[in-house]
């Protein structure tokens, strides 16, 4: 702004008082703008104008879409009809567990029995139906017919027992439970305090004394319900389509609400943004039940025509046969897939795959190169995003590390932007006006995305516990009197606009006056330990300022050379950032979705009194680990122990 006035003042100077002439006039503005800085714009500009561009044009086209079906009251079901139209014939799913194929044809037939067998049970429009299931066929299937009846789908981790799971059904007012029969031991321990209205139907294999009394079986029941297409709901575009649970890791899960439109938004910015094609093969091992594997992986299926392999549970060591034997095209990831993978022998079927794109997010930085040239990947396709949010990046043009841009030429072209937060608090740093602060390049700042209600790529749909809204949207974040959302990510932008993840909103912790970012010292840790699990957070030490760097360690083997493994680190990490504790245990437990559950590991700290998991703590006059057993933990307690 500041240059932008100073370059008008001397053009009306110069012209004005002065009277010089155009060429004069024009070279001292190009003097001036090269001398303020003016050259980095230029550098910045040749650097990204053809990315930008891409980007603004794959915008552009999805926007005009998703503005036309708003109009047209289009919804996911009357889109897949169309997808369905175009090649009936062609296979849209198959399931390795059993090698089961389905064509779109199929697909449309049975999700439709569904439909209309609900509806003869007087299911109707708005209405809302669990769905507790592993993948499979039939889960696509199943929430789909609910969508053809406008019948509203809880889609249900299966890793979720007890008061959680209860707390899922109960929340969603669900008025019918359809469980697959591996659930089944799960059901049972809750069903004595679930309503009694909740009608329960099991899918596969059936085993009557297996299931809670009143259980119907599913699949004959389907069999005989009408393949006819059930008539259209009044349900249009930005109306609710099902929901999807966090995964609960610090609390019970939260319903985020997924609309027609976000479904659409969701997998056709990833589409076009990755030039994804009709007749590529996807390789969907993550779970149906979360956002990444049922919209970004099932969407290109639904919405586009590819034919998605879906596998119940991921598999390291199956992974490329898997990719082999279909003919992938396209495999997806989250989190710690991918070193998983890398942590494989190598093998020939790595490299004998027709894989040519890896998509997901969560793909550390520190392995990305390794990842991309050992299984011979072309391209990497990473993107951030979450259920709920409306500030979704791409990573379109595969530059190492990044989740995503925004352009640095016309930033406000996609509202959204890093603002500065307290460091200790993570609360939001406002200017004099209350507006909230921008990040310069290279300042870590969180992530919000303007809320515009009436624009379906800029709403937020939120969850169905009002008061979780609230927590999530701050106000006056762009300018006076408007709303955004909060992400709770902290990103960094670098001088040509790339967005690069850093860590989670109370992930990050401060120690010896700095922060430490759990998520680039897990990467590291993992790195030296043999892409072992790593969960990094901080703990409370008595008489320190800030929070201590404490390492739970996956190593079931119960060896590790901890003198080298010191050695190491101070080569690898300042000392800031070095972890002061560490725990090796049998294994970490993490969600379905990959990501390490620490709020039990930060309860229970580092007193040897409550974890039974052989502790060390990093002895600074020594500068190596040593045991830490209740005599040192007394001393530390104390403040005898310098840290």
């Amino acid at each position: 702004m500041l240059l932008g006035a100073s370059l008008l003042g001397v053009l009306l100077f110069s012209k004005l008082v002065l009277k010089l002439p155009w060429t004069q006039v024009g070279f001292s503005l190009l003097l001036l703008y090269l001398g303020s800085g003016g050259w980095r714009f230029i550098r910045v500009f040749i650097k990204t104008i053809r990315r930008d561009v891409f980007g603004g044009m794959v915008l552009l086209k999805v926007k005009a879409k998703v503005h036309r079906y708003l109009r047209q009251r289009q919804t996911v079901p009357i889109l897949f009809a169309s997808t369905v139209q175009r090649h009936p014939d062609k296979t849209a799913l198959i399931f390795e567990g059993t090698d089961t194929r389905w064509t779109f044809r199929q697909l449309d037939d049975y999700s439709s029995s569904v439909a209309n067998f609900l509806q003869a049970r007087g299911l109707a429009s708005g209405d809302v139906a669990a769905l507790f299931m592993e993948n499979r066929n039939e889960f696509v299937g199943l929430w789909l017919g609910m969508a053809k009846l406008g019948v509203e789908a809880a889609l249900i981790n299966t890793n979720l027992r007890r008061d959680a799971l209860r707390h899922c059904l109960t929340t969603s007012r669900a008025r019918v439970l359809i469980f697959g029969s591996e659930m089944a031991p799960a059901v049972r321990e809750i069903h004595a305090s679930l309503d009694p209205s909740l009608s329960l139907f099991c899918s596969g294999p059936w085993e009557p004394s297996s299931v809670p009394t009143s259980t119907e079986h599913l699949d004959p029941l389907l069999e005989d319900a009408p393949k006819h297409l059930p008539s259209r709901p009044d349900k249009g575009f930005t109306d609710k389509l099902f929901y999807i649970y966090t995964s609960g890791t610090t609390g019970l899960p939260k319903a985020a609400i997924v609309v027609h439109s976000r479904y659409y938004r969701m997998a056709a910015l990833v589409y076009y943004g990755f030039r994804m094609r009709p007749d590529d093969i996807v390789y969907d091992c993550l779970p149906l039940y979360h956002s990444a594997g049922n919209i970004v992986g099932m969407g290109q299926c639904l919405l586009h025509g590819m034919t998605v392999v879906i596998r119940k549970k991921f598999s390291a060591s199956r992974f490329w046969d898997d990719c082999i034997k279909y003919n992938c095209t396209i495999v997806q990831y989250i989190g710690e897939l991918c070193r998983y993978l890398l942590n494989q022998p190598p093998r020939e079927a790595e490299t004998q795959h027709q894989v040519r794109m890896a998509l997901g997010n969560g793909l550390r930085q520190s392995i990305w190169n390794e990842f991309s040239s050992r299984f011979n990947i072309p391209q990497v396709a990473e993107f951030y995003g979450a259920t709920e949010c409306n500030c979704s990046l791409g990573n379109f043009d595969g530059q190492v590390g990044a989740c995503g841009f925004n352009s640095r030429i016309l930033s406000s072209v996609y509202p959204i932007r890093l603002v500065r937060v307290n460091e200790d608090t993570m609360e939001l740093i406002r200017g004099p006006n209350g507006i909230c602060l921008p990040c310069q390049p290279g300042e870590p700042g969180q992530l919000v995305g303007r809320i515009i209600q009436q624009d379906p790529l800029r709403r937020f749909d939120g969850y169905l516990n009002q008061g979780a809204n609230n927590k999530k949207i701050a106000k006056d974040v762009f300018k006076q009197g408007d709303q955004a959302y909060l992400t709770g990510d902290v990103l960094v932008m670098d001088e040509l606009g790339y967005l690069y993840f850093r860590d989670r909103t109370g992930d990050t912790f401060r120690w010896k006056g700095e922060n430490v970012s759990t998520t680039e010292v897990e990467g590291t840790l993992s790195r030296l330990l043999d892409m072992a699990d790593v969960a990094v957070y901080g703990v409370e030490v008595p008489g320190t300022e800030g929070r201590a760097g404490m390492a739970a360690v996956a190593n079931p083997s119960g060896s590790c050379d901890l003198e080298h493994f010191a050695q190491l680190l101070e080569k690898e990490l300042p000392l800031y950032a070095r972890p002061i504790f560490l725990r090796f245990l049998p294994e970490l437990h993490k969600t379905g979705t990959f990501k390490f559950q620490k709020t039990e590991l930060r309860k229970e700290g580092f007193d040897p009194a409550i974890v039974k998991d052989p502790l060390f703590y990093l002895d600074s006059r020594k500068g190596r680990y040593v045991r830490l057993d209740q005599e040192a933990y007394t001393r530390i307690q104390a403040g005898e122990e310098k840290l």
